[in-house]
């Protein structure tokens, strides 16, 4: 498929929310599309899969299919290589054609068949291995609220505009890498991100950062056996590193529920086998599911400064998570909480990226104990990168990006980079923007480990020891522009020749007030 074609269909998707807009609110009808599109593409998938096991039978056209036998025997195969089954009359093709009859019939209504639907997908699944991967999937879609219509009729109606809509779209599932849909679909995540304010940080990390973490965590990589993020979001994160090297499992944590919904909504979406991903709904910090599994790569972009029960809660001290480094991360700022759990997860082969606010660099008390242990004692820290402010949506500080390694090559000095300053991001809308370039000269600048005037500094451990382990950018990296060096001489010149023009000025005035009559203003 062209990037024409591409751009074809993010539009033609996004067209569902010009549909919607001013009926439905922009936070309640993000639910609504990404799950429709789900189901969709989940209808379009079983019909492929079935049609290809229907080769050589009377009927070879999965939605005609009719026979008990045969439904039951497709039945038993999707739910081992799809993790889901739907019947012939359950297909999306078959739900909008029956909305469409409402239009002759209002007692046709299609709300209830609907949800028995989108339930049977999550019940199918249940006693088998996909049970967990589809559990529950579908809770944010309410085809009952009254947000979509005061009355049975006009939800109906505008849910039956919705499918006739996604209908007309050809996925071409057969024809296209599953990257494309997928990426369609993150696409659509990013446009409600970008309009969700303060909420889009929880479920959407901006592609350029994506991209720079991606590209960091697999440095002389091509294949991951897992990787990892403990605050997935959409799993865009996760999803992104598949685009850098070739990835056998993720593995993934969201404490909201909507937005692990969507994470897993867009793994199967991305082509990525029910088998191959693991993301779980929790708390990471009070109750993390995959804490016996070390990871080749982990990534995260966690909330920043986030309240946490660990200060208050003396047991978290024996947590293996932090009890050697002494101290817990405050209460009311969780950052360290997060980044330990990371390095706790991290495989000795491993690189980790993580996004936090620029206070982990700097800030003393238990946060400057544990940044000098993470320095001093075990030397994990590799790189310190520095980006715009204003690149995240729902807030405008500026941020950075800690790499860790417990394995270091170069293990006798730590990378900084200043990528904030003017000529290395771009303006759009309201928003800061990395180019492509920019993420290129920081991934460089990261995997040469180079001095750059202006923009990176190559640090040693003792040159920060002797900063007291402070680890706050412009300490080692010195964007200072000295101003051009003034010409006393030549402005004393410049003011004399003033006077000069000045004083012949004021003659012209006063003999112009002279021939006229009147009195010179001076």
């Amino acid at each position: 498929m062209s990037e024409d074609q591409k751009k074809l269909l993010e539009a033609q998707l996004w067209g569902i929310a010009n549909l919607l807009r001013g009926k439905i609110s922009a936070d309640d009808y993000r639910d609504y599309i990404l799950g429709f599109i789900f189901y969709k593409y989940l209808s379009e998938k079983q019909v492929i899969y079935a049609n290809h096991l229907l080769k050589g039978e009377k009927v070879t056209d999965y939605t005609q299919l009719k026979d008990p036998e045969l439904l039951d025997a497709i039945r038993e195969e999707s739910l081992i290589s799809l993790g889901y089954f739907l019947l012939p009359h359950q297909l999306f093709s078959a739900i909008t054609a029956k909305g469409n009859n409402h239009l002759r019939d209002e007692s046709n209504y299609i709300l209830e068949d609907l949800q028995q639907v989108l339930n049977h997908i999550e019940q199918s699944t249940m006693g088998t291995e996909s049970e967990d991967d589809f559990n529950s999937l579908f809770d944010d879609i309410d085809l009952n609220s009254t947000k979509l219509g005061k009355t049975v009729n006009a939800r109906n109606e505008i849910i039956v505009q919705v499918l006739n809509y996604l209908n007309k779209i050809d996925f071409k599932l057969e024809e296209v890498e599953a990257d494309v849909l997928g990426d369609a679909y993150e696409y659509l995540i990013a446009q409600f991100a970008a309009g969700a304010g303060k909420t889009a940080g929880e479920f959407y990390t901006p592609q350029q950062v994506s991209k720079i973490l991606a590209k960091v965590v697999t440095t002389g990589k091509t294949k991951l056996k897992t990787v990892y993020d403990p605050t997935c979001g959409s799993g865009s994160l996760l999803l992104r590193i598949s685009k850098e090297a070739e990835v056998s499992e993720f593995f993934g944590q969201e404490l909201t529920r909507t937005t692990y919904n969507l994470a897993r909504m867009n793994m199967i979406l991305h082509g990525i086998h029910y088998r191959r991903f693991n993301i779980q709904h929790d708390d990471v910090l009070e109750n993390p599911h995959h804490l016996d599994r070390r990871f080749e790569a982990v990534v995260a972009n966690p909330p920043f400064s986030a309240h946490w029960k660990g200060e208050a809660n003396p047991l978290y001290l024996s947590d293996e998570r932090f009890s050697q480094y002494g101290r817990l991360a405050p209460k009311t700022k969780a950052d360290y909480a997060f980044i330990l759990h990371m390095v706790h997860q991290l495989a000795d082969n491993g690189i980790m990226a993580c996004v936090a606010p620029h206070g982990v660099l700097f800030r003393g008390a238990a946060e400057g104990e544990i940044r000098k242990y993470l320095i001093k004692e075990l030397n994990y820290l590799d790189a310190v990168i520095g980006l715009p402010a204003n690149l995240f949506y729902g807030t405008s500080i500026p941020t950075s990006i800690l790499v860790f390694k417990k394995c270091r090559e170069v293990d006798d000095n730590i990378v900084f980079i200043d990528a904030s300053g003017d000529g290395h991001y771009e303006k759009v809308g309201n928003q800061n923007a990395l180019r492509d370039s920019d993420v290129d000269m920081i991934v460089n600048t990261y995997r040469n480990r180079e001095t750059i005037d202006k923009y990176s500094y190559v640090a040693s451990l003792s040159e920060i020891a002797e900063n007291d382990y402070n680890l706050n950018i412009p300490r080692y990296v010195d964007t200072f522009e000295e101003e051009e060096p003034i010409d006393l001489n030549q402005v004393a010149a410049e003011l004399k020749s003033l006077d000069t023009e000045m004083e012949a000025i004021d003659k012209e005035i006063a003999r112009y007030c002279n021939e006229l009559g009147i009195s010179t203003p001076f």
